[in-house]
Order: structure tokens, then sequence, then C-alpha cells
């Protein structure tokens, strides 16, 4: 049986979750075994930028019609496409000023008169085309994308984590940074998959990795705001790296 054809790709976005792939160490000879990679420019400069696609895993956020056309081109030459990392499930930082007016942005940043730079107010990579999986992080997880890249192998849909940061950390037995603290912390809200990380060292959640579907949003309100917060403040916390999943 052929291998599947893979290819790995980064729009705009810091390519920390191309990184984290090629940081897979001991595992990454046993990954590439198993994948055809045809097409991963950060890992070599002899790719196939033509070639039908098994798998195709993109990450950042859609914020030029380059990107968009190089989205849509990609979408195309793939069977499944999967959105790798946060920017790429939810828009990411760089979607903080996508209900700006652009042209006012782009005169602050570059001047008045500057030229028609290809911008665009950003965007995840489902508002522009269907996406068949997510990997949220910032960036991904390690495990998380062996584990997706077995489940596929193995012709399955990767299990995804459904509950929250808070979860993680009641498995660590960490204090809770927002009862016992007061501390503006976003892991009742946040995905979890990180093994709460921030928490463990005693730093709140920024909520990084996207909010998780099933939130007590009610009963969490009442908590904020026995804290002092009220449930803006948390929304804008979660706004910095999903603002397209945050609406209210």
């Amino acid at each position: 049986m052929s291998k599947p054809t893979v290819g790995i790709f980064g729009l705009t976005g810091c390519a920390g979750d191309q990184l984290v792939i090629l940081n897979c160490e001991d595992r990454l000879m046993d990954i590439v075994a198993l994948l055809d990679v045809r097409d991963f420019l950060m890992a070599s400069s002899e790719n196939d930028t033509a070639c039908q696609l098994d798998i195709a895993l993109v990450e950042g956020a859609v914020t030029t019609r380059r990107d968009a056309a190089r989205l849509l081109a990609i979408r195309q030459r793939s069977k499944a496409l999967v959105a790798l990392g946060t920017c790429a499930v939810w828009g990411g930082v760089a979607a903080l000023d996508r209900g700006q007016d652009r042209a006012r942005l782009l005169d602050e940043v570059y001047g008045e008169g500057h030229p028609d730079y290809d911008s665009i107010p950003a965007q995840a990579l489902h508002e522009v085309v269907p996406v068949d999986l997510n990997i949220t992080g910032c960036p991904i997880e390690k495990e998380e994308f062996v584990a997706a890249i077995a489940a596929l192998l193995n012709g399955d849909v990767p299990l995804a984590v459904e509950y929250a940061v808070c979860t993680e950390c009641r498995m660590r037995e960490n204090n809770c940074l927002l009862t016992e603290r007061g501390e503006l912390c976003c892991g009742p809200l946040t995905v979890a998959g990180c093994g709460a990380r921030c928490p463990e060292l005693r730093i709140a959640c920024v909520g990084c990795r996207g909010p998780v579907d099933d939130a007590n949003s009610a009963s969490l309100v009442k908590v904020f705001e026995a804290r002092g917060f009220a449930p803006q403040d948390i929304a804008a916390r979660l706004r910095t790296f999903a603002p397209q999943g945050v609406t209210s």
C-alpha cells in the first residue's frame, strides 16, 4: 500500500507549528517513514508544488489576498485539509483588528500615501475554505499532533479534546489561580490539551488554545463577578488569540 501524500504549509504566522513538527525528534523519522511528504518548504528546498495530496496541513491565518489564493489552491489539490495551530483555527493575534477600518490602520503603520499593500482583515482557514480537522494550540502540542497523524493513518477521525484547561488543573492537583488568588485566568473557558502548563507554573491561562465548546458560562459569570471581573474582561482576554471564536 502506498504511503499518503502530504504537504505542510505556512500562511501568515510565526511558523511555530511547523517547528513543532520538525522538533518531534525521535518520532520524526517514524512519521516520515509512514508519510510521503511532497511539499514542506521549511524542511526541504525540493518540493512538488503541483502534485495531488491526501493530506494538507496548513498553519497561519489568511491576512492577504495572496494567502487566500494560496489556500484555495492547496484546498483544490488536497483530499483532506487540517488547520494547524490557533491562527489557522481561530484567526489568532492577527485577527484582533479585523473589526477596524483597514485603510486607517495601513495609514497608521505605513504613513499616508502608502502603496496599495495586499492586506485584508485576518481570517481563520474555515472562513475561506472547508476544513476537515482542527489541531489548535499556540503552538500545537507535539503529542496531540503525533496522535492525530496516527489516527489518520488508521483511517480514524482524531479524538478532539472537549474539556477545559481547568479539568487538567484538577488532574494535576493545581490550586486554582482564579478562586485562590483572584487572578483573571481563562482556564474555565479554554480548550485543554496543553497539560495546564501555565497554571502548573502559577501563571494564569491566557486562552491561547481557543474557547472550549461546553463551558458553563452562566456559572462562570457569577464567579468572575464575585472576583471583580466583568464578562467582557474575560472575553477581551480570550480575543487575544481567538477573536473569531469569541462572541461576547
